[in-house]
């Protein structure tokens, strides 16, 4: 009975996310009475939706048993690559699809390498990150690239005067990545891949073409993302993105997803990078130190990988 009552918690970790974010809100609302003013709201919106699409390629990757950590360096590269042609003159439109290209070149080749070496993509994707800052301080020459009043049109609209039009290419990309894992040939294999790779290529499924495929769609989300992070901020430079693979893959795990994959849904990511804004929007509102921040950070990280651990162990017990 009990084993069978823990096992449906866990079923339903997102309910509890929700509980966390509404606690969160009301915590916050009493330091600060503007928290739940629409402005406040409509800038939550769109501070996560950078981190939305990066958790939508993210989530693909980790219920496959993979990880990418060069994330933030490969947003840092393509942000740059972007801004540098809007700055020498080129289209705007037209530079944000080259910087798109430019980070799904990236991520599949983080792919591409960890299978023709056999090695782990955290490692294969580690060593990338040196690769790609190095490219970007190359480009750049480590200065700050401004694109101020050329690429603002992303970030400025907002419908209904509230939801900003960022928020809206999140949710579409939420709503792409569930049909892909739930709906598509292509998402099943993500599934079959992360529970039991040799069973997957027992069942005829090409795992290394499948995987360089999951890889080229992580890139895709990270290079929308960085479109959305250029028109935001306005200017971009090579350490541009740190740090937000962390945030992305604690969202992920938060969500439900295991590390060892196989399992995870979108649901569970959508709630978790709710979670993750919802308290940085909240420390900011309390007016909380920058570097306390940081320490409440790495220890959600750590909460979140305790929390994939238990979830896994309770579930194999309720099963035995």
């Amino acid at each position: 009975m009990i084993g069978n009552r823990s096992r449906r918690i866990f079923e339903y970790q997102w309910f509890f996310l929700l509980l966390f974010v509404i606690l969160i809100s009301v915590v916050a609302e009493s330091v600060n009475r503007r928290y739940f003013w629409l402005a406040n709201i409509s800038n939550l919106l769109g501070q996560i939706s950078v981190l939305s699409l990066a958790a939508c390629g993210a989530t693909i990757l980790i219920i496959a048993g993979e990880i990418d950590i060069s994330i933030g360096a490969n947003i840092g590269l393509s942000t740059v690559v972007m801004a540098v042609l809007m700055r020498s003159g080129w289209d705007s439109s037209l530079a944000a699809l080259v910087g798109v290209v430019v980070a799904t070149s990236c991520a599949s080749a983080v792919g591409a390498a960890s299978i023709l070496f056999h090695a782990p993509s955290f490692i294969v994707s580690l060593a990338c990150i040196g690769v790609f800052q190095g490219i970007a301080l190359f480009i750049t020459q480590g200065t700050l690239q401004t694109i101020y009043g050329q690429f603002e049109t992303l970030a400025s609209l907002k419908l209904f005067n509230f939801l900003p039009l960022l928020f809206m290419i999140a949710i579409a990309g939420y709503i792409v990545t569930h049909f892909i894992l739930a709906h598509t040939q292509l998402g099943r294999s993500v599934y079959a891949i992360g529970n039991n790779p040799r069973a997957a290529y027992l069942a005829g499924i090409n795992i290394k073409r499948q995987k360089l495929i999951f890889f080229a769609l992580n890139g895709l989300f990270v290079g929308v993302a960085s479109m959305l992070l250029l028109s935001r901020v306005g200017a971009a430079q090579p350490s541009t993105g740190t740090g937000i693979e962390l945030q992305a893959i604690g969202s992920v795990v938060i969500g439900g997803a295991p590390m060892t994959g196989g399992k995870g849904d979108m649901i569970g990511t959508f709630f978790g990078v709710l979670l993750w804004g919802v308290i940085g929007n909240a420390l900011n509102m309390m007016q909380v130190n920058a570097y306390v921040q940081d320490v409440i950070f790495g220890i959600l990280i750590v909460f979140a990988v305790a929390l994939s651990s238990l979830r896994l162990r309770t579930q194999r017990a309720a099963m035995q």
